[in-house]
C-alpha cells in the first residue's frame, strides 16, 4: 500500500509561481514512478507531468516550459514547480504513483497509475 499526500496549493496571480509537494510513503514506494494530474469540474482529468525513478520526465503540451517536475528520493517527495501561471491552470492537482513496469509509452495516462492522493487546490486569478 502506498500513501500520497499533497501540499503547497493555494492562490496566485497570473504570471506567478507555486510549488506543489507530494510526500509518498508505504511499502515498495521506490519502485513506482510519479505523476501529477489536474481536474476542474466538468472537464476530464488531465495528466500534467510525470517522472520516472531514472529521472526522465514527461509533460503535457499545455505546461511544457512552464512547469517542472522533480523528485527527492531521500525524502520520497515529488515536486511540481509551476511558473508563469495562467488562469487556465486553476484546478485540483493530485499526485499519483504507478508501477515501474508501466513506465512506457504515454506516461500521462491515468490508467497507468495505481495510487492517488487527495489533491490540493490551485487557483490562479487574472
Amino acid at each position: 500500500q502506498v500513501q500520497l499526500e499533497e501540499s503547497g496549493g493555494g492562490s496566485a496571480q497570473a504570471g506567478g509561481s507555486l510549488r506543489l509537494s507530494c510526500a509518498a510513503s508505504g511499502y515498495g514506494i521506490m519502485s513506482y514512478f510519479m505523476g501529477w494530474f489536474r481536474q476542474t469540474p466538468g472537464k476530464e482529468r488531465e495528466g500534467v507531468a510525470a517522472i520516472g525513478r531514472d529521472g526522465r520526465t514527461s509533460y503535457a503540451d499545455s505546461v511544457q516550459g512552464r512547469f517542472t517536475i522533480s523528485q527527492d528520493n531521500a525524502k520520497n517527495t515529488v515536486y511540481l514547480q509551476m511558473n508563469s501561471l495562467e488562469p487556465e491552470d486553476t484546478a485540483m492537482y493530485c499526485c499519483a504513483a504507478g508501477p515501474a513496469s508501466l513506465w512506457t509509452g504515454y506516461r500521462l495516462a491515468a490508467s497507468k497509475y495505481k495510487y492517488w492522493g487527495q489533491g490540493t487546490q490551485v487557483t490562479v486569478s487574472s
